[in-house]
């Protein structure tokens, strides 16, 4: 499954489970990130062991998709039999912050900045 725009690139990979995002999520209204939620929903819905959401390559998110992607983490939580994983950059300055918050959400997640 892939998301490709001019700002920014979504992909999942099922064999590693991985969704990779890359670019900038700079849309301005919550439908406008209505491609990226449904992927994100077949990624839960499909109830892998682990999910890796690697944000390394993501050099903006907004409040919009800050919310989505806390939408999804709840969603992975209340499934209770997936795991996981955050990849963030120390080198890009909102992952740092922001990301920490997500394991107020699940503190199960695993969070690894490179």
């Amino acid at each position: 499954m892939e998301i490709k725009t001019k700002d920014y690139t979504l992909e999942y990979d099922r064999d590693t489970q991985t969704v990779t995002c890359s670019g900038a999520f700079r849309l301005n209204l919550v439908e406008e990130y209505a491609p990226i939620v449904d992927l994100l929903n077949e990624v839960a819905d499909s109830s892998p062991n682990t999910v890796t959401l690697d944000l390394r390559k993501l050099e903006f998110l907004n409040s919009s998709g800050i919310n989505i992607v806390s939408k999804f983490v709840i969603k992975v939580r209340q499934q209770k039999n997936i795991q996981i994983a955050i990849k963030g950059s120390k080198q890009i300055p909102w992952q740092k912050k922001s990301l920490k918050n997500l394991q107020r959400l699940m503190p199960s997640l695993q969070l690894e900045f490179e």
